[in-house]
């Protein structure tokens, strides 16, 4: 029908006669839909900022939290891993119940559950006391004669009782609350990356949706370049500031027993993620399909993968309610479809195993640049956040840029992931060679009968020049001889008196420095006189590169395990890859992880009420043969299995695409026919019109 205007003049649009009201309309809802869309991007990916801020901050925080707690390494790991707990408990259920739910408003319940669980992971700061170090010069700090170490520090340090009431010390146990914390922050964390990327990718073309992951994955990636920049902010700040008097602190950001205020940084974290939380409120539960994405031809290799072409029309039924126990009588019955696929299975058998390569070596990376290469924790996080997190996000926004330019098929992504991963691989060899020498600390990395020479053998800290001294071994308050060589204590330096206070405290006549026993010694370890300044560079600029190459593969490996699955089980089989990944990738791997470094430990700290706390010093050379060895095995293996799953692979889309074509023809023998049979009608009906028309003709003549 053709609309009037006021001047009783129809209204075109094109081809097509509208009313204006209805085209006004039609704008309005497509400008709504813009920016709802718009708006759901942003907050998702505000959301990813503020979870992976929180969970770099986690990371930047271990050597903190070994110290604060007096916990080995993999302890550490338990609590990091505590993490893919809370994701284990429930996300199996949010990914398929909340698929069919109000998403944008699931999500906004875990960004509140993720900020109540990081604020918890703050609460032993403010119910413990203050953080005690091992020190043999605590007792100087109100007196005005110093007197001799030697002498007075067996009474100091020995520790031949326990202080009362020291078995119910509240540090002892403290830890758990920054693991049910933790926990916490896992099951929040859950809806966020199923639910908002299938959101995403149901509501957008299909030429646009890597893009907008890629773009949503480069933010998450910005995200821990804050958190480990708070890190390091946090890091040079004693943890007790403010209480106690700095001037009486005699250990300095670099020693390994400094602690920072983690605390302060999980409380900022915890506001951010809470005011994530908002705009999810006010998002609807679903979108308007965008142009023609209903109409828009799939590539064969998706199509391959999809039984059911009618599902293309409409790629996720958001309006449809069903009722709970319908969706749970339909779990199993999915589930057992989703994991029928086979290249979906070798998917994920890859990820799992790279996975565990991949958060053993970031969860543990700040700590090895620390011990490896002599730098402080604050350091370590700076440089982290600065310089290896943004090669990482730039190689995630590349990888999505690259993907929508070569316009990639399924095989083109698993051929570009699989080989930037690769090209990572060998890279990173050149890890092996970049060593540094341990650090020189008499009776532990060398004798005090040959100072010259470095020996991992079984040393005694105790010798003829501090043997008039009654000191403790087991006692970590290094000191810097003159000569260059760090001492447990300066008791086991044979060191006699000392003068100042705090860091400023000399320790003099040390006779295990110097023959003549005139010697003096310092306070803190002595800083590496090798060549790890010069080596410490190549470190960091070949890290750099091979995050870079790595993270190009990201986006279009997981682009993969979105387009290698049917549309309706899109937000199962993210799910499900979360849930496998973080229960035999998340958990473990920190865990092994720690407890393969703990074992290169060659110094453990002591706790106040007795048994082992910390490490204070590792094996250097050991160090790095556990951790880098142990990174690159893993992700050997995961090449391995990459060959059958190139097979199934191509042998799947070869068969799927024979399917396609012989469906075509058929359609179009089908299709033949109704056109045959449509021109034979027209055809008679041509015939009997010429007929009517020739019997008017003749009456007319007559």
């Amino acid at each position: 029908r053709v609309s009037q205007g006021q001047n009783n003049k129809p209204t075109f649009y094109g081809n097509m006669k509208i009313p204006k009201e209805k085209k006004m309309n039609q704008i309005h809802k497509t400008l709504t839909s813009l920016n709802q869309k718009t708006m759901f991007l942003v907050a998702l990916s505000f959301a990813y900022f503020a979870k992976a801020l929180s969970g770099s901050y986690m990371k930047s925080t271990i050597t903190q939290l070994e110290r604060r707690f007096d916990i080995p390494s993999y302890l550490i790991g338990v609590i990091d891993g505590s993490f893919e707990i809370g994701n284990l408990l429930v996300i199996a259920f949010v990914s398929y119940f909340g698929a069919k739910l109000h998403r944008p408003k699931i999500i906004a319940v875990g960004c509140v559950l993720m900020s109540i669980g990081t604020f918890i992971i703050a609460l032993p700061h403010f119910i413990i006391g203050r953080y005690e170090f091992e020190t043999s010069v605590r007792w100087t700090i109100n007196s005005t004669i110093n007197p001799s170490p030697g002498n007075i520090s067996g009474t100091i340090n020995v520790f031949p009782s326990f202080p009362p009431g020291c078995e119910g010390e509240s540090n002892l146990s403290m830890w758990i609350y920054v693991l049910l914390g933790n926990v916490l922050r896992g099951i929040g964390e859950t809806p966020v990356q199923p639910l908002g990327i299938s959101y995403i990718d149901d509501f957008t073309s299909e030429e646009n949706a890597a893009l907008y992951v890629g773009c949503v994955q480069t933010i998450s990636v910005v995200g821990p370049v804050f958190g480990y920049l708070l890190g390091s902010l946090c890091a040079k700040i004693y943890v007790d500031i403010g209480f106690v008097n700095m001037e009486t602190i005699t250990i300095t950001p670099a020693d390994a027993r400094w602690v920072g205020a983690w605390w302060l940084g999980y409380l900022i974290a915890g506001v951010i993620t809470l005011l994530s939380a908002i705009p999810f409120w006010f998002l609807p539960r679903s979108l308007p399909m965008s142009g023609h994405q209903g109409a828009a031809p799939c590539p064969p290799e998706q199509t391959s993968f999809i039984k059911d072409p009618s599902l293309l029309e409409h790629k996720y039924p958001a309006d449809e309610h069903a009722s709970f126990i319908e969706m749970a009588k339909d779990f199993i019955p999915t589930l057992r479809t989703l994991l029928g696929n086979p290249v979906y299975l070798i998917y994920l058998c890859v990820t799992i195993i790279q996975l565990n390569s991949l958060i053993g070596m970031v969860t543990y990376k700040p700590k090895y640049i620390e011990q490896h290469f002599r730098q402080s924790a604050s350091k370590a996080n700076f440089l982290m956040g600065v310089i290896n997190i943004p090669a990482v996000a730039l190689g995630m926004f590349s990888g999505g840029l690259l993907m929508k330019r070569l316009k990639l098929n399924i095989m083109g992504a698993a051929r570009f992931a699989f080989g930037t991963s690769v090209i990572g691989y060998v890279l990173s060899l050149f890890f092996f060679a970049m060593s540094c020498d341990n650090a020189k600390v008499a009776g532990v990395t060398l004798s005090y009968h040959k100072m010259d020479k470095i020996s991992y053998n079984e040393h005694s800290v105790f010798a003829a020049c501090n043997s008039n001294c009654i000191c403790s071994g087991t006692d970590w308050d290094p000191v810097c001889g003159e000569n260059g060589i760090t001492y447990v204590s300066p008791c086991l330096a044979g060191c006699t008196s000392s003068a100042g206070t705090g860091k400023n405290t000399v320790f003099s006549n040390c006779s295990c420095v110097g023959v003549a026993g005139n010697f003096t010694a310092s306070t803190g370890q002595c800083p590496h006189r090798d060549n790890c300044d010069r080596m410490f560079p190549y470190f960091l600029a070949l890290s750099v590169i091979t995050s870079f190459i790595i993270s190009l593969g990201g986006t279009p490996g997981y682009m993969l395990l979105i387009r290698c699955i049917k549309p309706q089980l899109k937000s199962l089989a993210l799910g499900f890859h979360a849930l496998a990944t973080r229960t035999l990738a998340g958990i473990p791997a920190p865990i092994y992880f720690g407890a393969i470094i703990d074992t290169t430990c060659l110094k453990w700290g002591q706790k106040r009420c007795g048994g082992i706390g910390a490490c204070r010093i590792y094996n250097t050379t050991a160090y790095r043969i556990a951790y880098l060895g142990l990174t690159l095995g893993l992700r050997t293996i995961s090449f391995i299995l990459c060959i059958p799953g190139f097979i199934l692979l191509r042998k799947q889309l070869k068969r799927e695409e024979r399917n396609a074509i012989h469906g075509a023809l058929a359609n179009g023998g089908t299709e033949l026919e109704a056109l045959r049979k449509e021109e034979f009608v027209i055809s008679n009906s041509d015939q009997s019109q010429r007929t009517s028309d020739n019997s008017t003709e003749r009456e007319t003549r007559l």
